[in-house]
Formats: C-alpha cells, sequence, structure tokens
C-alpha cells in the first residue's frame, strides 16, 4: 500500500516574481501527513494558504491562490514538480507575494527537490478517483476529465506562429516522465503582447533568461530545448493547476487549447459535485516507471511523532 510522503530536509532558493519583478525567498520544509501542501506567507506573519481549489483566485497568464484577502500568485511551476514527484505534504514559505519564475520552468524545483529527498510516513496516501466524466467548454477551448486507473495527462496546443503551430502532448505523469520529459520546458511570450500585458501590471519581471520570447516569426533566445517546448510547457501549467485537486488523481484528463482559466474552472466544478469522484486508497493500476536514484525513498524508521 503506497504510503504519504514528504521531504526528508529544507531546501531553499531566491529569485523575482515573472509578474511583480519582486524578490522573493522560497524555503521548503518537512509537513507532518495529511497536512497537503500548504504555503506560509513569512512576511505575514505565517499566514497559511493550502494549495487547494477552494483558494483559486483570478486566473489568466498565472495562477494565483488567495485565502482572506492575502494573495500568491504564479505558484503552476512548483506545484507542478511537487504534484509529480508524489510529495503529498510540505509546507513552501515564501516572503513575497509571488513565487519565483528563476528560469521559467520546473527545472529548479526538480532540482529542490532532489536536494531535500523524499521521506515516507506511516499513513496511506489518498486519491481522488474520478467516477464520470467532466468536461468544460469555452468556444474552441475545451478541458475534460475521464475515470482511468493511473493519472495521465493530453494537452494540445495551437498557436498561429511559425515556431509554435500544433503541438500535442500526452503523459502518463510519474517522477522519472515529469522530470525528464516536462520540467526543462519553459514558459513563453509573444513580443506583439507585452506592451499589453505590462499596461496592466504583467511580466515586470520577464526577461530573455526566464522565459521564450517570441516575435512575429521566430524565437528570438533559442536554442529549445525540445522541439515542442511550448506544449511541453502548456502540459507543465496543466498538470500544476490540476494539484488544486488537494489529492492525486486517477483519471485522464484531455485539454484542448485551455489555459489556466479553465483548468482551474475544471477543478472547482470537479470538487463540488461529489458524484463524480470518490477518495481511495487504491494505488494506480499503471506499472510505475522506475524511479530515478536521486529519488529514491527511504523508509521512515523514526518515531512517528518525528514527522507524522
Amino acid at each position: 500500500m503506497a504510503q504519504q510522503t514528504t521531504i526528508r530536509r529544507p531546501v531553499e532558493t531566491s529569485g523575482v516574481g515573472l509578474h511583480t519583478a519582486v524578490a522573493g525567498h522560497l524555503r521548503l520544509t518537512p509537513a507532518p501527513a495529511d497536512t497537503g501542501i500548504v504555503f506560509r506567507r513569512t512576511d505575514l506573519d505565517n499566514f497559511e494558504i493550502e494549495a487547494h481549489g477552494r483558494n483559486v483566485a483570478r486566473v489568466s497568464y498565472a495562477t494565483s491562490l488567495m485565502k482572506q484577502g492575502v494573495l500568491l500568485s504564479t505558484v503552476e511551476h512548483l506545484l507542478a514538480a511537487l504534484y509529480s514527484c508524489g510529495v503529498d505534504n510540505v509546507y513552501a514559505d515564501i516572503d513575497a507575494l509571488e513565487v519565483p519564475i528563476l528560469d521559467g520552468s520546473s527545472q529548479p524545483f526538480i532540482e529542490m527537490l532532489q536536494r531535500a529527498g523524499i521521506r515516507k510516513l506511516r499513513r496511506k496516501r489518498r486519491y481522488l478517483k474520478v467516477l464520470r466524466p467532466l468536461e468544460v467548454v469555452e468556444g474552441d477551448r475545451r478541458i475534460g476529465i475521464y475515470p482511468a486507473g493511473e493519472f495521465r495527462v493530453r494537452c494540445l496546443v495551437d498557436y498561429a506562429h511559425p515556431a509554435v503551430g500544433r503541438q500535442e502532448v500526452e503523459i502518463l505523469v510519474n517522477r522519472e516522465t515529469f522530470s525528464h520529459l516536462l520540467a526543462p520546458a519553459r514558459t513563453f511570450g509573444f513580443t506583439k503582447d507585452f506592451d499589453g500585458m505590462r499596461a496592466v501590471g504583467l511580466i515586470r519581471g520577464g526577461s530573455m533568461e526566464n522565459a521564450i520570447v517570441l516575435n512575429e516569426d521566430s524565437v528570438m533566445n533559442g536554442p529549445l530545448r525540445f522541439e515542442d517546448e511550448f506544449g511541453r510547457h502548456k502540459t507543465l501549467d496543466l498538470i500544476g493547476d490540476l494539484a488544486l485537486v488537494g489529492l492525486p488523481l486517477l483519471a485522464c484528463v484531455e485539454a484542448h487549447k485551455a489555459g489556466h482559466a479553465l483548468h482551474t474552472q475544471l477543478v472547482t466544478r470537479l470538487l463540488a459535485d461529489p458524484s463524480l469522484w470518490k477518495e481511495t486508497t487504491e494505488e494506480p493500476s499503471a506499472v510505475a516507471a522506475s524511479v530515478p536514484e536521486t529519488f529514491q525513498e527511504a523508509e521512515d524508521i523514526a518515531p512517528a511523532s518525528a514527522a507524522d
């Protein structure tokens, strides 16, 4: 039977926010079983904001959480790494209103988790198993979640740009597949949109070092890390937003030209209708890929009070 996990030791990083350009310090620390992923605003007396659909705030170019008027933005890249690597419980302490963008991908967070290590706890892992389909459609954009015995996503993007075009990614999500195939994929933006975004207070911290930048016909700061890096990053974003379900999913999710708003709308509607799902300790039916050595879990043999 699968056990819940946390990290073995604290790890930290610093950087600027993509949209605010404000410097922030992020520290991940171990948390007891059944805590979930909880952000703590250390600049606001450790105010806690749970990474859960009930706390979703405005979503457009990034995913934000809000609780009792306290905001935290751009959480999706960190959540995607934690969720895909099977970290059930962790405190994410941050002293700013936006998670650092770092290089624009989830790779720096994967490296943090490699340094932190993964620790099993003496509590069974609970999954959210989808029982009936749910679909959200807005024009030519749509997203659906369907019953499955494992967690699989399929993401399609289609941009009228010669360097992007139509890209489709389908993946069984686990530590190895995410770490190697999705985590290095960076966020991206088009120069034609920059003035309008800055006018409403966005991308103030954006640069050639933390995003792929595209002009009218090409990538300005190549080379790309993957030929289909744009589709891979949108898949990464999708996984980070789905983490807001609050439990590991047993489901297949298909997204067609969707974005943060549609992703989080799916999460909200799913959680609002308990007839669509059940909580279970049943493990995924698919055979998990081998775990990289840097992520090998050690059994927790310390007294339960030490971490559980």
